[in-house]
Protein backbone atom coordinates (compact mmCIF):
# COMPACT_ATOMS: atom_id res chain seq x y z
CA UNK A 1 0.00 0.00 0.00
CA UNK A 2 0.82 4.07 -0.58
CA UNK A 3 -0.19 6.81 -0.33
CA UNK A 4 -1.74 9.31 -2.30
CA UNK A 5 -4.43 12.49 -2.99
CA UNK A 6 -6.36 12.54 -5.69
CA UNK A 7 -5.94 15.66 -7.31
CA UNK A 8 -7.66 15.59 -11.04
CA UNK A 9 -9.87 13.67 -12.59
CA UNK A 10 -10.75 14.27 -16.15
CA UNK A 11 -8.46 16.55 -16.44
CA UNK A 12 -10.75 19.16 -13.27
CA UNK A 13 -9.02 19.83 -10.05
CA UNK A 14 -10.76 18.59 -7.28
CA UNK A 15 -10.93 21.93 -5.52
CA UNK A 16 -13.34 22.68 -8.57
CA UNK A 17 -15.27 19.16 -8.45
CA UNK A 18 -18.75 19.62 -6.50
CA UNK A 19 -18.21 15.58 -5.10
CA UNK A 20 -21.38 13.49 -3.88
CA UNK A 21 -22.41 13.63 -0.75
CA UNK A 22 -21.46 9.96 0.26
CA UNK A 23 -18.43 10.36 -1.48
CA UNK A 24 -16.82 13.57 -0.48
CA UNK A 25 -14.33 11.82 1.32
CA UNK A 26 -12.54 10.26 -1.58
CA UNK A 27 -11.55 13.72 -2.49
CA UNK A 28 -10.47 14.65 1.15
CA UNK A 29 -6.40 13.88 1.93
CA UNK A 30 -4.32 11.29 1.24
CA UNK A 31 -6.38 7.54 0.42
CA UNK A 32 -4.70 4.23 -0.09
CA UNK A 33 -3.69 3.11 -3.40
CA UNK A 34 -2.04 0.16 -4.28
CA UNK A 35 -0.48 -1.37 -7.45
CA UNK A 36 -0.98 -5.37 -8.96
CA UNK A 37 0.04 -6.93 -12.11
CA UNK A 38 -3.10 -9.58 -11.59
CA UNK A 39 -6.48 -9.06 -10.39
CA UNK A 40 -6.64 -9.96 -6.62
CA UNK A 41 -9.11 -12.56 -5.40
CA UNK A 42 -12.22 -12.14 -5.09
CA UNK A 43 -12.52 -8.99 -7.40
CA UNK A 44 -15.33 -8.45 -9.68
CA UNK A 45 -14.93 -6.23 -12.74
CA UNK A 46 -18.57 -4.77 -14.17
CA UNK A 47 -16.63 -2.87 -16.95
CA UNK A 48 -13.34 -2.70 -18.76
CA UNK A 49 -10.86 -5.07 -19.17
CA UNK A 50 -7.60 -6.10 -16.51
CA UNK A 51 -4.13 -5.25 -17.91
CA UNK A 52 -2.06 -8.00 -18.99
CA UNK A 53 0.51 -9.39 -16.39
CA UNK A 54 3.48 -7.98 -17.84
CA UNK A 55 2.04 -4.93 -18.78
CA UNK A 56 4.69 -1.94 -18.87
CA UNK A 57 2.84 0.69 -21.13
CA UNK A 58 1.15 4.14 -19.62
CA UNK A 59 -0.29 3.84 -16.45
CA UNK A 60 -3.53 2.45 -15.75
CA UNK A 61 -6.01 2.07 -13.07
CA UNK A 62 -8.68 0.16 -11.70
CA UNK A 63 -11.95 2.62 -10.38
CA UNK A 64 -14.28 1.13 -7.59
CA UNK A 65 -17.78 1.13 -10.00
CA UNK A 66 -19.82 2.86 -7.85
CA UNK A 67 -17.30 5.94 -7.12
CA UNK A 68 -17.02 5.89 -10.39
CA UNK A 69 -20.92 6.21 -11.16
CA UNK A 70 -20.88 8.95 -8.80
CA UNK A 71 -18.07 11.03 -10.14
CA UNK A 72 -18.94 10.62 -13.59
CA UNK A 73 -15.97 8.51 -14.05
CA UNK A 74 -15.90 5.77 -17.30
CA UNK A 75 -13.32 3.58 -19.11
CA UNK A 76 -10.66 6.11 -20.46
CA UNK A 77 -10.97 8.91 -18.34
CA UNK A 78 -8.07 10.21 -16.83
CA UNK A 79 -6.76 10.01 -13.51
CA UNK A 80 -4.36 12.31 -11.53
CA UNK A 81 -2.72 11.31 -8.18
CA UNK A 82 -0.10 12.85 -6.35
CA UNK A 83 2.04 10.21 -4.47
CA UNK A 84 4.91 11.79 -2.53
CA UNK A 85 5.10 14.68 -4.51
CA UNK A 86 4.60 13.68 -8.18
CA UNK A 87 2.07 13.50 -9.69
CA UNK A 88 0.75 10.44 -12.06
CA UNK A 89 -1.83 10.41 -14.20
CA UNK A 90 -3.67 6.76 -15.20
CA UNK A 91 -5.99 5.80 -17.62
CA UNK A 92 -9.58 4.23 -16.08
CA UNK A 93 -9.03 0.42 -17.76
CA UNK A 94 -11.84 -1.44 -15.91
CA UNK A 95 -13.95 -1.03 -12.97
CA UNK A 96 -14.55 -3.51 -9.82
CA UNK A 97 -17.76 -3.82 -7.80
CA UNK A 98 -16.03 -3.01 -3.97
CA UNK A 99 -18.20 -4.24 -1.02
CA UNK A 100 -16.86 -2.12 1.58
CA UNK A 101 -19.32 -3.72 4.14
CA UNK A 102 -16.77 -7.11 4.06
CA UNK A 103 -14.30 -5.02 6.05
CA UNK A 104 -11.59 -6.32 4.00
CA UNK A 105 -9.13 -4.99 2.53
CA UNK A 106 -9.83 -2.73 -0.63
CA UNK A 107 -8.84 0.16 -2.62
CA UNK A 108 -10.74 2.70 -4.46
CA UNK A 109 -8.11 2.70 -6.65
CA UNK A 110 -5.32 -0.11 -7.90
CA UNK A 111 -2.80 1.04 -10.63
CA UNK A 112 -0.69 -1.15 -12.95
CA UNK A 113 2.98 -1.88 -12.43
CA UNK A 114 5.02 0.40 -13.60
CA UNK A 115 5.83 3.88 -11.84
CA UNK A 116 4.27 2.50 -8.32
CA UNK A 117 6.53 0.19 -8.26
CA UNK A 118 9.64 2.18 -6.85
CA UNK A 119 7.93 4.18 -4.28
CA UNK A 120 8.29 3.74 -0.63
CA UNK A 121 5.32 1.18 0.43
CA UNK A 122 4.47 -1.03 2.92
CA UNK A 123 2.95 -4.74 3.39
CA UNK A 124 -0.28 -5.40 4.51
CA UNK A 125 -2.37 -8.92 5.49
CA UNK A 126 -4.74 -9.72 7.31
CA UNK A 127 -5.36 -12.84 9.56
CA UNK A 128 -8.08 -14.15 10.99
CA UNK A 129 -6.94 -16.68 14.23
CA UNK A 130 -9.33 -18.55 16.68
CA UNK A 131 -10.22 -16.43 20.21
CA UNK A 132 -7.57 -16.28 22.32
CA UNK A 133 -4.75 -17.30 19.71
CA UNK A 134 -4.31 -13.53 18.79
CA UNK A 135 -1.11 -12.70 21.91
CA UNK A 136 0.55 -15.54 20.35
CA UNK A 137 0.60 -14.54 17.09
CA UNK A 138 1.23 -11.24 17.99
CA UNK A 139 4.05 -12.32 19.96
CA UNK A 140 5.50 -14.58 17.16
CA UNK A 141 5.20 -11.59 14.39
CA UNK A 142 6.65 -9.33 16.82
CA UNK A 143 9.71 -11.40 17.23
CA UNK A 144 10.16 -12.42 13.57
CA UNK A 145 9.45 -8.71 11.95
CA UNK A 146 10.49 -5.77 14.29
CA UNK A 147 8.85 -3.08 12.42
CA UNK A 148 5.38 -4.59 12.01
CA UNK A 149 2.60 -3.43 13.38
CA UNK A 150 -0.67 -5.43 14.37
CA UNK A 151 -3.87 -4.00 14.69
CA UNK A 152 -6.30 -5.84 16.11
CA UNK A 153 -10.04 -5.56 14.60
CA UNK A 154 -12.33 -8.30 17.10
CA UNK A 155 -12.66 -5.31 19.97
CA UNK A 156 -13.72 -2.98 17.37
CA UNK A 157 -16.29 -5.36 15.61
CA UNK A 158 -17.79 -6.30 19.13
CA UNK A 159 -17.93 -2.75 20.47
CA UNK A 160 -19.90 -2.40 16.89
CA UNK A 161 -22.15 -5.34 17.59
CA UNK A 162 -22.70 -4.47 21.29
CA UNK A 163 -24.15 -0.86 19.84
CA UNK A 164 -26.22 -2.29 16.76
CA UNK A 165 -27.80 -5.35 19.51
CA UNK A 166 -28.31 -2.16 21.61
CA UNK A 167 -30.30 -0.28 18.72
CA UNK A 168 -32.36 -3.57 17.60
CA UNK A 169 -33.48 -3.68 21.44
CA UNK A 170 -34.42 -0.37 21.78
CA UNK A 171 -36.88 -0.48 18.42
CA UNK A 172 -38.11 -3.21 19.63
CA UNK A 173 -39.46 -2.30 22.70
CA UNK A 174 -40.55 1.16 20.61
CA UNK A 175 -42.65 -1.43 18.83
CA UNK A 176 -44.05 -3.30 21.73
CA UNK A 177 -45.09 0.16 22.88
CA UNK A 178 -46.96 0.83 19.56
CA UNK A 179 -48.36 -2.36 19.20
CA UNK A 180 -49.53 -2.34 23.74
CA UNK A 181 -51.04 1.04 22.58
CA UNK A 182 -53.01 -0.31 19.47
CA UNK A 183 -54.48 -3.31 21.77
CA UNK A 184 -55.41 -0.24 24.27
CA UNK A 185 -57.29 1.67 21.57
CA UNK A 186 -58.79 -1.98 19.77
CA UNK A 187 -60.19 -2.32 23.13
CA UNK A 188 -61.77 0.58 23.81
CA UNK A 189 -63.09 1.11 20.48
CA UNK A 190 -64.89 -2.66 21.25
CA UNK A 191 -65.83 -1.10 24.61
CA UNK A 192 -67.42 1.81 23.07
CA UNK A 193 -69.72 -0.29 20.66
CA UNK A 194 -70.54 -2.47 22.98
CA UNK A 195 -74.16 -1.43 23.69
CA UNK A 196 -74.86 -1.23 19.78
CA UNK A 197 -73.53 -4.64 19.24
CA UNK A 198 -75.96 -5.71 22.12
CA UNK A 199 -78.93 -3.58 20.55
CA UNK A 200 -78.22 -5.71 16.94
CA UNK A 201 -78.07 -9.05 18.48
CA UNK A 202 -81.51 -8.66 19.96
CA UNK A 203 -83.20 -7.64 17.03
CA UNK A 204 -81.01 -10.64 15.20
CA UNK A 205 -82.41 -12.95 17.82
CA UNK A 206 -85.85 -11.31 17.14
CA UNK A 207 -85.68 -12.41 13.68
CA UNK A 208 -84.58 -15.60 14.65
CA UNK A 209 -80.95 -15.77 15.11
CA UNK A 210 -79.51 -18.65 16.98
CA UNK A 211 -76.30 -17.85 19.85
CA UNK A 212 -74.41 -19.52 17.39
CA UNK A 213 -75.26 -17.60 14.40
CA UNK A 214 -74.82 -14.42 16.09
CA UNK A 215 -71.05 -15.64 17.07
CA UNK A 216 -70.02 -17.04 13.63
CA UNK A 217 -71.67 -13.59 12.30
CA UNK A 218 -69.07 -11.51 14.83
CA UNK A 219 -65.94 -13.90 14.18
CA UNK A 220 -66.52 -13.38 10.43
CA UNK A 221 -67.09 -9.22 10.76
CA UNK A 222 -63.83 -8.76 13.26
CA UNK A 223 -61.80 -11.55 11.24
CA UNK A 224 -62.83 -9.42 7.85
CA UNK A 225 -61.49 -6.35 9.86
CA UNK A 226 -58.54 -8.30 10.87
CA UNK A 227 -57.22 -9.13 7.36
CA UNK A 228 -57.96 -5.95 5.68
CA UNK A 229 -55.81 -4.22 8.47
CA UNK A 230 -53.16 -6.61 7.82
CA UNK A 231 -53.52 -6.33 4.25
CA UNK A 232 -52.68 -2.37 4.32
CA UNK A 233 -50.36 -2.01 7.12
CA UNK A 234 -47.91 -4.70 5.49
CA UNK A 235 -47.46 -2.88 2.19
CA UNK A 236 -47.17 0.84 3.99
CA UNK A 237 -44.65 -0.73 6.90
CA UNK A 238 -42.79 -2.03 4.24
CA UNK A 239 -42.72 0.99 2.06
CA UNK A 240 -41.42 2.72 5.25
CA UNK A 241 -38.69 0.19 6.03
CA UNK A 242 -37.22 0.38 2.70
CA UNK A 243 -37.83 4.48 2.75
CA UNK A 244 -35.19 4.04 5.76
CA UNK A 245 -32.74 1.57 4.95
CA UNK A 246 -32.70 3.01 1.42
CA UNK A 247 -32.02 6.90 1.58
CA UNK A 248 -31.56 7.24 5.24
CA UNK A 249 -29.26 4.20 6.04
CA UNK A 250 -28.41 3.34 2.71
CA UNK A 251 -28.14 -0.44 3.49
CA UNK A 252 -30.29 -3.11 1.50
CA UNK A 253 -33.59 -4.33 1.97
CA UNK A 254 -34.15 -7.67 2.21
CA UNK A 255 -37.76 -8.53 3.69
CA UNK A 256 -38.62 -11.47 4.78
CA UNK A 257 -42.30 -13.44 4.60
CA UNK A 258 -41.84 -15.19 7.82
CA UNK A 259 -42.02 -12.37 10.00
CA UNK A 260 -44.62 -10.14 8.30
CA UNK A 261 -46.76 -13.33 8.20
CA UNK A 262 -46.16 -13.86 11.68
CA UNK A 263 -46.79 -10.25 12.86
CA UNK A 264 -49.84 -10.27 10.43
CA UNK A 265 -51.07 -13.65 11.60
CA UNK A 266 -50.78 -12.27 15.32
CA UNK A 267 -52.68 -8.68 14.61
CA UNK A 268 -55.59 -10.84 13.18
CA UNK A 269 -55.74 -13.15 15.79
CA UNK A 270 -55.60 -10.45 18.70
CA UNK A 271 -57.95 -7.87 16.43
CA UNK A 272 -60.66 -10.73 16.73
CA UNK A 273 -59.27 -11.66 20.13
CA UNK A 274 -60.58 -8.66 20.95
CA UNK A 275 -63.17 -7.63 19.08
CA UNK A 276 -65.46 -10.61 19.48
CA UNK A 277 -64.29 -10.66 23.45
CA UNK A 278 -65.92 -7.45 23.69
CA UNK A 279 -69.25 -8.06 22.09
CA UNK A 280 -69.57 -11.78 23.45
CA UNK A 281 -71.88 -10.05 25.90
CA UNK A 282 -74.78 -9.50 23.17
CA UNK A 283 -74.99 -13.05 23.21
CA UNK A 284 -76.70 -13.89 26.01
CA UNK A 285 -78.55 -10.74 26.49
CA UNK A 286 -82.50 -10.47 26.82
CA UNK A 287 -84.49 -8.77 24.08
CA UNK A 288 -87.14 -7.15 26.22
CA UNK A 289 -85.46 -4.40 28.02
CA UNK A 290 -83.38 -3.40 24.83
CA UNK A 291 -86.83 -3.46 22.92
CA UNK A 292 -88.57 -1.44 25.31
CA UNK A 293 -85.79 1.05 25.57
CA UNK A 294 -84.32 1.14 22.07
Amino acid sequence: MLRGRITHLKGVPVEQIKAPAEFEWVLQGDRGITWAAEPPPGTQIVEGTWWPPDHAGPLQVSFDAEIAKGFGLGLGDMVTVNVLGRELTAEIASLREVDWGQLGINFVMVFSPGALQSAPQMALATIHVPPGAEDGLERAVSERFANISAIRVAEALEAMGGILAGVGQAIRAVAGVAVAAGLLVLAGVAAALRRRRVYEAVVLKVLGATRADLLKALLAEHLLVGLATAAVAAPIGGAAAYAVLHYAMELPFRPSAGPILLTALLSVSFATLFGVGGSLRALSAKAAPYLRNP
